[in-house]
């Protein structure tokens, strides 16, 4: 069965000018627009870019974009006016919404972002006449694997880890309601913990505290955990848009497997110390797993009171498996992983080093 005959997409040719992407200066959406602009070198049918795409990007700011062919309008989700002035003149546009929110002060912006900025920008999208709508998802509306050999999949049922996972859940029960009425497309897409270039300041502070021995290992560092490498995640997202049979479905992508708390912190270890010249102290914070125990009580305290906390809240997922299998995704989008953990992760600390000087700041 050939790509084509499949419905598979052979090529990446939209049948649309206009591409529409929220979160345009985010990590994914960087990714994203990158893909989008010059292709995906890994994936042969997405290698070559179309060259007629027209990109509008949505963030909270103004500013230049990365590449050209792309257009910043700054706007607040939140706010349904400036949802409008994003789809306007947008019928039978692609949208891809990679925006959200992760780690807020307070337990509302939650809600807020997730779940209300994407009703706002659904309506916006409807009204403007917008086609298709690929929407990122997480692995949080599942919550965490019941045993450590389970692995989500697309009947997985709902049970959401905290406020993250609720609105999360929330969200995708909104865009099914809106994809019930027939008026727009959707898909959406639930994206593990993912990695790679373009990386916020809490990755490089991650691999940072590899180097210097402060990389937690909780209850032994076997647990498993998906991740995608962003060009993996941007070639589902680009699957999902061009792939007519998507229409109104979800799948998972991530890299073919899960890994170990102990091969991610091993595998980037390795990449500095043998190709990026760091001097790693072979060390590991290990706590018992009895600590995410406790601060998964502690996050539950903390957000029954509307406060989130970062590091409270990671670690007390440290000693779960949350793992998936991406074999829907790649019966029926074709979607092929290229990248794996070790070649992602040395990408990724290419671009530190090549962008930012170094893990140090």
């Amino acid at each position: 069965m050939t790509a084509r005959a499949s419905g598979i997409p052979a090529a990446m040719r939209f049948a649309t000018r206009r591409v529409l992407v929220t979160g345009v200066f985010g990590w994914l959406g960087r990714g994203l627009v990158h893909a989008l602009t010059d292709g995906l070198p890994d994936c042969e049918p997405l290698a070559t870019a179309d060259p007629d795409v027209q990109i509008r990007g949505l963030d909270l700011t103004s500013g230049r974009a990365d590449a050209e062919r792309v257009e910043v309008m700054a706007g607040d989700l939140r706010n349904p006016a400036d949802c409008a002035r994003f789809c306007d003149g947008a019928a039978g546009a692609i949208l891809f919404h990679t925006a959200g929110i992760i780690h807020p002060a307070r337990v509302r912006e939650f809600y807020e972002v997730n779940v209300e900025g994407t009703r706002n920008l659904l309506a916006a999208a409807v009204a403007a006449g917008v086609r298709r709508a690929v929407i990122v998802s997480s692995n949080s509306p599942c919550g965490c694997n019941p045993h450590p050999d389970h692995r989500f999949d697309e009947r997985s049922p709902y049970r959401p880890y905290m406020h993250y996972g609720r609105s999360k859940m929330r969200m995708e029960q909104a865009v099914a309601a809106v994809a019930a009425t027939g008026a727009i497309e959707t898909v959406v897409i639930r994206a593990p913990w993912f990695y790679g270039p373009w990386q916020p300041p809490r990755q490089t502070l991650f691999f940072r505290m590899v180097r210097d021995g402060k990389a937690p290992i909780v209850g032994g560092g076997h647990g498993l955990r998906s991740m995608s490498y962003i060009d993996n995640l941007c070639q589902g997202l680009l699957l999902a848009a061009l792939t007519p049979a998507a229409r109104g479905q979800t799948y998972w992508i991530a890299d073919e497997r899960p890994y170990s708390m102990n091969e991610i912190v091993d595998t980037v270890e390795r990449l500095l110390e043998n190709e990026f010249g760091q001097r790693c102290t072979h060390k590991r914070f290990r706590l018992p797993g009895v600590a995410s125990d406790l601060a998964e009580a502690a996050d539950r305290l903390l957000q029954a009171a509307g406060i989130y906390h970062q590091k409270i809240h990671v670690l007390s997922e440290m000693n779960k498996t949350i793992a998936c299998s991406v074999d829907r995704a790649g019966r029926e989008l074709g979607y092929a992983p290229r990248v794996a953990l070790e070649e992602g992760m040395r990408r990724s600390l290419r671009w530190v080093f090549d962008t930012q000087g170094g893990i140090d700041g």
